[in-house]
C-alpha cells in the first residue's frame, strides 16, 4: 500500500508540498478514501483497510472498498446507491449518510459516511472522498440523539433552531423547502430574514416568551421566502435548555398553512353565502313588502360580494296599469341618488335591462360602451366612484325584465366569476319577490273589485226587483186596462234586465270552470249583425243605429246565440257611455280570410291606461259611477270571441268616443 500511494495514479494530493498533508491523511485514525469520476478508488488509509476489514480492489470495487454495503433497514445498496456515488451524481441532499457494512469475516459495523466533492487547482470536479465514522458502539443515548436527528432531518414541517439573540443555529430541509434558503445560506443570520417589517415586533413577543421559559403554541402569522413571497404559517416555539436547564434559545416548528386556511376561508364563505341565500328567501316567503325584501336583496349582494355599495332598480305595475321605476340602495344613503336620474338604456346598462347577459368589469372605465351616455359621457357629476362593477338582469320565469341588480367598488378587480355565479342566484330570487308582490297586488286589486262587484250586483239586482215589486202594487190599485198595459210592459222589462244580469253571471261561472259551451253552425253573419240591430232599435229611444253591411252574404262558422250575446253587450254599452250623443254607427264587412264587425259610439271614450284594463273583469272606468252595469260585459265578450279564434280590440280618445272591432275567422274553402 505504501509503495503504490507513490504513484501519483493513486495520490490526488500531488508529490511536492502536499506529500506531508498526504502522510498525515494516511496515518489518521479516521478512516478516509477518494474515488475518481467514475468510482474507481484512487485513495485510502490504513484506518479505512482496518474497518473494512479488507483491502479493495482496485479493479474491481467503485464506489466503496467495503465488502457488502447495506442501507439502515438492511436492504443491500448497489454501487450507485453507495454515499459516495450519489454525492458525485449532486443526488445526496445530505451532508451524512448512515449504512451497514459487512466484512470478510462476516461481521457487521453500523458507519456513518460523511461524502464530499473533490476538485482540482482549476475548480474541475475530479471525484469524490469520504470520511467514515463507527457509530457500531454507539451508546443508547446517542442512538436516541441520532434518531431525532434524522427526524428533524426528514420531517415536511421547517425546524429552525437560534438563540436568544434570534441567531439561527439549525436548519432543517424542511426549512429549505419552506423558505427557500439552504443552510449554508441562513446559518449565523438573524432569524428575521424571514419576518415582515410589519410583524417585526413579533419576534420580541416571541423571545419574550422563549426568556420565561414558555412555548409559543400555533401562532398563526406570516413570513417571508427567499424571493419576499409572503407564506401564511403556524408557528409553535419552544425553549431550549442546556444539561444545567438554562435556557440557550429556542426550537421553531413552522408549517405551511396556506392551503388548511384557503380551504377554510372557502368553507366559511360557502356557508356565508348560503346561510345569505337561504335568507332572502325566508324573506321573500314570509314578507309581502316588495321595498323591504328588496332592500334586503340589496343589503345582502353588497355583503356577500364585498361591494362597497350596490342599488336594485325595478319596475313595479300599478293597479291602474302604469309602470313606476323604483329603486333600492346599499353602502350609502337614498338621498344620494335623489339629484341624479333614473337609469336609461345606455350601451352600457342595455345588458341588464334587456335581460341579456351579467356584466362584470374589473375596471369599468376600460369597457368600450362606458362613456357612450349623453350628455355624460362617463359617471354624472356626483356618482359614485364605481371602478369594479358587476350588474345582473331580474328577469321573470316568464322572460319578462323586471329590474336590474347593481354593485360597485372604487377600487379595480374586485369581483370575480363566483360573484357572478351568487349574483345570478339573488337574481332569481329576486325575480319570485318581485312576480309574488306583483301577484299579491293583483288579488288585492281583485279582492276590491269583488267588494265592489259584490255590491254593485246587490244594487243592479235589487233595483229591477223594486221596481217590478213598485208597478204590481200599483196594477192591484189600478183597474184601469191601459195602465195596467202599461206597468206589465215595464215589469217585463226589468226582468228582462234581471235575467240578463243572473245570465251573465252564469256565464262567468261557467267560463271559470271551463264549461261555457257553444253550438256551432254555418250562418250570414251580416243577417245577424241586421235582425240584432232592427231588434235593439225598439228598446231604444234615445239614438239613432246606422248599419252598413254589404248585400252578399259573410258566412262564418259560430254560436250564432253567442255572437248576438255580443253585438247586444257592445251596442248597450255604445249607448249607455255616450248619455250627450245620440248615434251609434254599425258596419259589418269581409276582408280576405275574415269577418269584422264595428260599433263606434262618440261618447265619454278611454283613456289609454282604460282601454288596457276595459276587457277585464269586473272593471268599471273611474267616470262611469253613475251608470249602471257590473263590468263583465266586455270580459264575457272577449272570452267568447277569443272562443272562435277571433279577436277585439278597442280603439278610443277619450272625450269622442270609442271603436269597438270584432274579427272573425272565415270558414277555410277546401
Amino acid at each position: 500500500m505504501g509503495d503504490s500511494f507513490t504513484n501519483a495514479a493513486y495520490n490526488p494530493f500531488g508529490n511536492d508540498a502536499d506529500f506531508l498533508l498526504h502522510n498525515l491523511v494516511y496515518d489518521s485514525a479516521v478512516a478516509i478514501y477518494a474515488c475518481n469520476t467514475e468510482g474507481t478508488i484512487i485513495f485510502y488509509n490504513t484506518a479505512a483497510t482496518t474497518l473494512w476489514g479488507r483491502t479493495p480492489n482496485l479493479q474491481k470495487d467503485r464506489w466503496s472498498g467495503a465488502y457488502k454495503v447495506y442501507s439502515p433497514d438492511g436492504k443491500k445498496l448497489a454501487e450507485e446507491e453507495f454515499p459516495t456515488a450519489l454525492t458525485a451524481k449532486g443526488l445526496n441532499r445530505t451532508d451524512q449518510s448512515e449504512v451497514i457494512i459487512e466484512r470478510p469475516d462476516g461481521t457487521n459495523r453500523k458507519l456513518l459516511v460523511f461524502p464530499k466533492v473533490l476538485y482540482n487547482a482549476a475548480g474541475e470536479i475530479t471525484g469524490t472522498h469520504a470520511t467514515l465514522v463507527d457509530i457500531s458502539d454507539r451508546t443508547p443515548l446517542e442512538e436516541r440523539q441520532a434518531f431525532l436527528s434524522s427526524i428533524v432531518e426528514s420531517s415536511d414541517d421547517a425546524i429552525v433552531s437560534k438563540d436568544l439573540q434570534g441567531i439561527i443555529t439549525s436548519w432543517n430541509i424542511g426549512a429549505e423547502r419552506l423558505f427557500g434558503y439552504t443552510a449554508e445560506e441562513v446559518m449565523g443570520k438573524s432569524i428575521t430574514i424571514l419576518i415582515p417589517k410589519p410583524r417585526l415586533s413579533e419576534e420580541d413577543y416571541i423571545l419574550g416568551q422563549v426568556r420565561k421559559g414558555e412555548k409559543v403554541d400555533h401562532y398563526q402569522t406570516v413570513r417571508l421566502n427567499k424571493y419576499g413571497k409572503e407564506i401564511l404559517i403556524s408557528l409553535t416555539v419552544s425553549p431550549i435548555r442546556d444539561k444545567q436547564g438554562k435556557i440557550i434559545g429556542a426550537s421553531k416548528i413552522a408549517r405551511d398553512i396556506s392551503e388548511e386556511v384557503k380551504v377554510q376561508n372557502a368553507i366559511y364563505q360557502y356557508t356565508r353565502d348560503l346561510e345569505t341565500l337561504n335568507s332572502i328567501s325566508r324573506a321573500i316567503s314570509s314578507k309581502l313588502d316588495v321595498q323591504s325584501t328588496l332592500q334586503q336583496v340589496t343589503d345582502a349582494s353588497k355583503e356577500v360580494t364585498g361591494a362597497a355599495f350596490g342599488a336594485f332598480f325595478y319596475h313595479l305595475v300599478e293597479v291602474d296599469g302604469t309602470i313606476k321605476t323604483r329603486f333600492t340602495v346599499s353602502g350609502y344613503p337614498a338621498e344620494a341618488l335623489k339629484h341624479l336620474e333614473m337609469p336609461r338604456d345606455t350601451p352600457l346598462l342595455h345588458p341588464t335591462f334587456n335581460g341579456n347577459e351579467i356584466v362584470r368589469s374589473d375596471d369599468i372605465r376600460k369597457d368600450s360602451r362606458y362613456g357612450q351616455n349623453y350628455p355624460y359621457y362617463g359617471m354624472p357629476h356626483g356618482h359614485l366612484p364605481v371602478v369594479s362593477y358587476l350588474a345582473a338582469p331580474v328577469v321573470s320565469a316568464k322572460g319578462v325584465v323586471m329590474g336590474g341588480l347593481f354593485l360597485g367598488h372604487p377600487e379595480p378587480g374586485k369581483f370575480n366569476v363566483h360573484h357572478e355565479s351568487l349574483i345570478s342566484n339573488i337574481t332569481a330570487q329576486a325575480a319570485i319577490a318581485l312576480d309574488n308582490s306583483r301577484l299579491f297586488e293583483e288579488v288585492k286589486a281583485l279582492s276590491a273589485k269583488k267588494d265592489e262587484f259584490i255590491a254593485l250586483a246587490s244594487h243592479e239586482l235589487k233595483t229591477p226587483l223594486t221596481s217590478v215589486y213598485g208597478y204590481l202594487q200599483l196594477l192591484e190599485k189600478k183597474p184601469d186596462s191601459k195602465m195596467a198595459s202599461l206597468f206589465v210592459d215595464k215589469s217585463v222589462k226589468q226582468l228582462d234586465k234581471l235575467n240578463k244580469l243572473v245570465s251573465e253571471l252564469l256565464d262567468i261561472s261557467k267560463i271559470e270552470a271551463g264549461k261555457l259551451q257553444f253550438n256551432t253552425e254555418l250562418f250570414d253573419l251580416g243577417e245577424l249583425v241586421q235582425e240584432t240591430v232592427e231588434s235593439f232599435r225598439f228598446s231604444v229611444n234615445s239614438h239613432d243605429i246606422s248599419l252598413n253591411r254589404p248585400a252578399y252574404p259573410i258566412t262564418i262558422k259560430a254560436d250564432k246565440q253567442r255572437i248576438e250575446q255580443v253585438i247586444i253587450n257592445l251596442l248597450s254599452n255604445a249607448v249607455k257611455y255616450s248619455p250627450n250623443a245620440n248615434e251609434v254607427f254599425v258596419q259589418c264587412e269581409k276582408k280576405e280570410t275574415v269577418a269584422t264587425i264595428s260599433i263606434r259610439d262618440e261618447g265619454m271614450g278611454l283613456t289609454s291606461s282604460q282601454q288596457q284594463q276595459v276587457f277585464t273583469r269586473f272593471y268599471r272606468a273611474d267616470n262611469t259611477s253613475g251608470i249602471a252595469g257590473l263590468g263583465i260585459g266586455l270580459y264575457l265578450s272577449r272570452e267568447i270571441i277569443e272562443r272562435h279564434d277571433g279577436r277585439i280590440n278597442v280603439v278610443s280618445e277619450y272625450g269622442k268616443g270609442s271603436e269597438f272591432v270584432i274579427t272573425l275567422p272565415l270558414p277555410k274553402t277546401p
